[in-house]
């Protein structure tokens, strides 16, 4: 089954458009950052977002020589598993700052499910504007390769474009009700953002292997198992 899924959300705050979304100051040799979308750029592309209607936020501490710690808390709301995703690591710059690498751990928890707790180790580049990466992380039942890329296009194109995929590999085959069994399966999305006279534009399309029936066996990252069109627009609270 196809679902195509078209979501508006608009939070209505009180600080006005013109306000960024990012909070940042400088402490001696520190660069704090605090703000409702990730600003980290591996981690960007590798926390868990929280829902379309859920609070979330993220603080962000860089020191000058490159080495950095952050954590990211999606869903906010008790009705919610709450998710605290927690990285560290190091990025440098090389030559004359077009070019870079940078290399991290993050660790994904949810307090009430303490077998939802995982590490993941990543790596990636940025050439000129646009970065690539890849993950792997290892929890009980499963392990997850991730690939994911922002291009940098919002200067040419007048948005921001980005891609992941993550392969699944169980280790336990989970048995579906018409038969047969999945051991793993992969899931991507793609998603399209711009700002607009202060509101966050996103539209994202995300899909699996799995379909139909066989979405009983799901457990990616994606909201939807089958093919899912999304569109969001949100506001910063700050």
């Amino acid at each position: 089954m196809y679902k195509s899924i078209l979501i508006a959300v608009c939070a209505l705050c009180a600080a006005p458009s013109t306000m960024a979304q990012v909070m940042q100051r400088d402490l001696g040799d520190y660069e704090l950052k605090f703000a409702n979308s990730p600003t980290r750029s591996m981690a960007q592309g590798l926390v868990q977002p929280g829902q379309a209607n859920s609070a979330q936020g993220g603080l962000d501490v860089t020191h000058n020589t490159g080495w950095y710690v952050g954590s990211w808390t999606s869903n906010l709301e008790q009705e919610k598993p709450l998710e605290i995703d927690s990285y560290a690591g190091y990025k440098h710059p090389l030559g004359s700052g077009k070019l870079g690498y940078e290399l991290g751990t993050l660790r994904y928890s949810r307090p009430e499910q303490s077998d939802y707790d995982s590490q993941a180790l990543y790596g990636g580049l940025s050439v000129f504007g646009s970065r690539l990466g890849a993950a792997y992380s290892n929890q009980a039942g499963r392990s997850t390769a991730t690939l994911f890329t922002d291009l940098g296009m919002q200067d040419d194109l007048g948005f921001d474009v980005s891609f992941k995929y993550s392969a699944y590999t169980l280790a336990a085959p989970v048995s579906l009700d018409g038969g047969g069994n999945v051991s793993g399966f992969g899931d991507w999305s793609v998603n399209l953002s711009r700002p607009w006279m202060g509101i966050d534009l996103n539209f994202s399309y995300s899909g699996s292997s799995l379909t139909g029936s066989d979405c009983s066996a799901y457990s990616g990252r994606n909201a939807y198992c089958d093919s899912a069109f999304m569109f969001k627009a949100s506001r910063p609270f700050f």
